[in-house]
């Protein structure tokens, strides 16, 4: 509520099936966690099917990620050239000009690179879902990079051990990581603009994109 981010969860599982995902992220909404209206990720299939399945909120598929996607289907030598062409649609003023310039782009690279222009075809609402939100909000929700640094540190700290002997132990480890960063969040400037929060309900929400988040 003041702009600040903060850590809430920390879990430990074999793997990121979907079950784990959905266990998680209940654990959260059962302690207190609601009135999401937007959740970033990657496009992990268990994740993406969790989300959709504990929370009536839009997804954003992080914009990072995809483009790393959509380059694997075009030579590197033309990777600067296509990027600049797909980042045209992130520089419009709103969601509808943005999806306008979107379907453009695709058009016109589809005779060369038909895969990637599919590619843009299934994923333009999830790619462009934070473009309903404030524009004072949008460079911290169109991907997954304000966490990544994290993750980092996360991973560094948890190679230096190697191997541990139980969970416990990683939680104790992980968790002294989470509560330090936590902290020196908590005392930091603030990372998103209260006075735009009102702005949220105000903004024109894509229909298509409410209609997809409720059938998953």
């Amino acid at each position: 509520t003041e702009g600040r981010r903060e850590i809430i969860g920390l879990g430990i599982g074999p793997s990121e099936a979907e079950t784990f995902w959905t266990e998680f992220l209940r654990s959260l909404r059962a302690r207190g966690l609601g009135g999401a209206r937007l959740v970033i990720s990657d496009a992990h299939t268990g994740l993406k099917a969790a989300i959709a399945r504990v929370f009536e909120a839009t997804w954003q598929r992080c914009r990072v990620h995809w483009m790393r996607n959509a380059l694997a289907h075009v030579s590197r030598g033309q990777h600067t050239v296509v990027a600049a062409a797909i980042r045209q649609a992130f520089d419009q003023p709103d969601r509808a000009h943005a999806g306008e310039t979107w379907r453009k782009v695709a058009e016109q690279l589809r005779p060369r690179w038909p895969k990637l222009a599919d590619l843009m075809d299934a994923s333009e609402h999830d790619v462009l879902a934070y473009m309903s939100f404030p524009r004072q909000h949008r460079t911290k929700l169109h991907s997954t990079n304000p966490i990544e640094r994290l993750n980092k540190e996360v991973k560094r700290r948890a190679d230096v051990v190697g191997i541990f002997p139980n969970e416990a132990s990683i939680m104790r480890l992980i968790g002294a990581v989470l509560f330090e960063q936590n902290d020196e969040w908590q005392t930091s400037s603030r990372y998103m603009m209260v006075e735009a929060f009102a702005q949220i309900d105000k903004e024109e929400v894509d229909p298509i994109l409410s209609i997809t988040t409720k059938a998953a």
